[in-house]
């Protein structure tokens, strides 16, 4: 089956998180991305396990793994004027220009959208930013801790006494790409329709406000974000999570609770509640939340959680609820693997190497996980002579002026 996005060539000038993890969802849907490295060292990111102290063994470096397959690289010495020549040759056979450098950092080599778009007036150019194109911020460097702590995120997670929490793997970074890609796919689709290429910008801090659309939206119009809620005082008891007899936690999501509340107090086998006026209502379960929790929280301490998951899917009363997992839990549960959210990948070092799948389903054009992330610079001489139309001659004066 064709791929939503074959037949578009992207150009990918991107180090760490963010901005390559746009253009791996591209080439998860089809695209054909060339990673422009430097020389001699590459994407940091190819580095960054060894950095962290962190012993992989013979295992893949999972970073760059995760955050560039599916793409091919060409290294160049952009400081010499044949490397900034060869990439706008490729740009003018490309669709999209991908990068994530400091303002003014593309500019200063001939990368910026001015100058590409002399090259090609269809060009769609995008930015992954950390505070946005415009304003006395938008030079500033981030990373994904500070798109964390700017955003307000920090401050949403846990309980009200909690200081501002992060959040692990990279969030700020993956919702960044996710936003940089969805602005990308819809100026592709305003080129082909309206005929204009055009810049695309994604920050940290606009894609983690747009995650926290809804509170951000209730503190616009109603004054105040949604609050942090203690757990322990939950004011609708069968929307929290609770703990079971082997330390396992079930989460309850049902949002009409009164419709529930009869079914549920007998399956947990409290059937007293359903007439205990304390707990007759959503308003009075509320008003004695930390009661009727307390309640809850002692009768699902008294069952490991495979068999309250069981007393619940049997019930009658239609309940709405899941088991918690911890992210090391996720390649286990059954619904990953079967809706392809892990997949295997065959890695000519490491052989069948799960990763990370597509969250998105295309019954027509489904994309895919085909190849892992490529060696530094393994694609050069292919891209310089089937896609620029080089000869070995020429590429090898440029081997000898440094410039590949």
């Amino acid at each position: 089956m064709p791929m939503p996005l074959e037949g578009i060539r992207v150009v990918d000038w991107t180090i760490w998180q963010q901005g390559p993890v746009c253009s791996a969802m591209l080439a998860d849907l089809g695209a054909e991305v060339i990673k422009v490295e430097e020389r001699e060292s590459g994407d940091p990111g190819r580095g960054i396990v060894r950095m962290s102290g962190i012993d992989v063994g013979s295992r893949p470096n999972f970073y760059f793994e995760a955050n560039n397959r599916n793409k091919k690289s060409l290294t160049v010495d952009l400081r010499q004027p044949e490397a900034r020549e060869l990439v706008h040759k490729l740009v003018a056979k490309s669709d999209v220009f991908v990068q994530n450098f400091r303002k003014g950092v593309a500019g200063r080599l001939g990368l910026d959208y001015a100058t590409l778009r002399r090259h090609n007036p269809m060009l769609v150019y995008a930015s992954a930013t950390g505070y946005g194109p415009e304003g006395p911020d938008s030079g500033d460097p981030s990373f994904d801790y500070l798109g964390l702590a700017r955003s307000g995120i920090m401050c949403a997670a846990g309980e009200p006494d909690m200081p501002p929490l992060a959040i692990a793997g990279g969030i700020a970074d993956q919702m960044g790409a996710v936003m940089l890609a969805y602005g990308v796919l819809a100026a592709l689709i305003a080129r082909d329709r309206h005929g204009v290429g055009q810049q695309v910008d994604a920050s940290h801090l606009g894609s983690m406000a747009t995650l926290q659309g809804l509170s951000l939206s209730m503190r616009l119009m109603m004054g105040n974000a949604m609050p942090r809620t203690f757990r322990a005082r939950a004011g609708n008891p069968l929307w929290n999570h609770y703990e079971c007899a082997d330390g396992k936690w079930i989460a309850l999501a049902m949002i009409q609770p009164d419709r529930y509340w009869t079914h549920f107090a007998e399956a947990i086998g409290r059937p007293e509640l359903v007439t205990d006026a304390r707990f007759a209502t959503l308003l009075s379960r509320a008003q004695n939340a930390e009661a009727c929790v307390a309640i809850i929280d002692a009768a699902f301490r008294a069952k490991p959680r495979a068999e309250w998951l069981r007393i619940l899917r049997e019930s009658k009363g239609d309940f709405i609820f899941t088991l918690v997992n911890a992210l090391q839990d996720l390649p286990d549960d059954p619904q990953m693997r079967v809706n392809g959210y892990i997949v295997d990948v065959d890695h000519p070092q490491h052989g069948p190497t799960p990763m990370v799948g597509i969250p998105v389903r295309l019954s027509a054009t489904p994309g895919s996980v085909r190849t892992p992330a490529p060696e530094h610079g393994q694609h050069t001489e292919e891209i310089l002579l089937d896609v620029l139309g080089l000869s070995w001659d020429e590429i090898a004066g440029l081997r000898e002026k440094g410039a590949i």
